[in-house]
């Protein structure tokens, strides 16, 4: 994983470099959002699926590269006055503190863009069609069927209205889930993996985009282990799965989760020891 995590900062930091046609002031919020931070979990999960075939190290560093852009993006926006107004983001002032928010939209919308351009340049082996069933996979995690959606959904939710446990699993299913889930279908795809196999990795993505998000709502109890803001949720009013099960049964389902990951790995007789250690890493992480 650490290795995974130092060549994405090494190609975050390359895409990133100063050019001439890049105002330096956009660029530099740009950096701040991608560089130096963060677990890179997206790109470990590329990693993952390309593992079970033969994948080069470049393919899986340039779609991991992109991915993580989108993911810092979306890091950039959320963190926006008219969405969660967060001073912090992993342990420092968020995009918007730091540079302003004009820049910070434009950092978000660049960096989002550069993502696809990434994907969709000639220069690194993948094949054409395969290029485009990228940047369309990724379009739509990203999109109105995917993150934004989810991020919709959870601007419309209230305090005054308990969502039940059917709709809060949709919501974080766009919202979180749909970005992890193709991180891991990326990877699959580089590898060539068949139909049986892809179907196998969504089941275990979903479970494993939920176990996330569980584990994130536990931690935003705990004061200062996030990088961010504890407390957040709480105090916008937000519906987690904390406050709708109570932390034990949250806590319970991760154990839940984790099974049916587990289960459908094995049923598809994939290999299971490195995506096992990966949804041991997301149940137990402390941020």
């Amino acid at each position: 994983m650490a290795r995974v995590a130092a060549d994405i900062e090494r190609e975050l930091d390359r895409l990133l470099s100063p050019t001439d046609t890049v105002p330096p002031r956009l660029l530099e919020a740009m950096r701040y959002a991608c560089l130096e931070a963060g677990k890179r979990f997206r790109p470990i999960l590329v990693h993952a699926g390309a593992a079970l075939g033969h994948v080069d190290r470049a393919s899986i560093t340039r779609v991991g590269a992109a991915i993580e852009l989108v993911h810092c993006y979306s890091l950039v926006h959320d963190d926006l006055p008219a969405m969660d107004d967060a001073e912090l983001r992993r342990g420092k002032p968020s995009v918007h503190r730091q540079f302003g928010e004009a820049t910070a939209i434009l950092a978000g919308d660049a960096l989002n863009a550069l993502a696809m351009e990434v994907l969709a340049r000639a220069d690194w082996p993948a094949a054409a069609p395969l290029r485009l069933e990228l940047v369309v996979g990724l379009g739509r995690a990203a999109g109105a069927a995917g993150m934004c959606g989810g991020q919709m959904l959870d601007l419309e939710s209230s305090s005054e209205r308990l969502l039940s446990e059917e709709e809060l699993v949709q919501l974080q299913r766009l919202k979180t889930g749909a970005l992890i889930g193709f991180s891991l279908e990326a990877g699959a795809r580089l590898a060539g993996l068949d139909a049986a196999a892809l179907r196998a990795l969504t089941v275990y993505a979903d479970a494993l985009g939920l176990a996330f998000q569980i584990r994130d709502d536990l931690l935003d109890l705990e004061v200062g282990e996030t990088g961010k803001m504890a407390g957040r949720d709480a105090a916008l009013g937000r519906k987690t799965f904390v406050t709708l099960l109570g932390a034990p049964a949250a806590r319970a389902r991760l154990i839940e989760l984790r099974q049916q990951g587990w289960s459908a790995l094995s049923r598809a007789k994939l290999e299971t020891n490195l995506l096992g250690q990966l949804f041991d890493f997301v149940i137990d992480r402390s941020s």
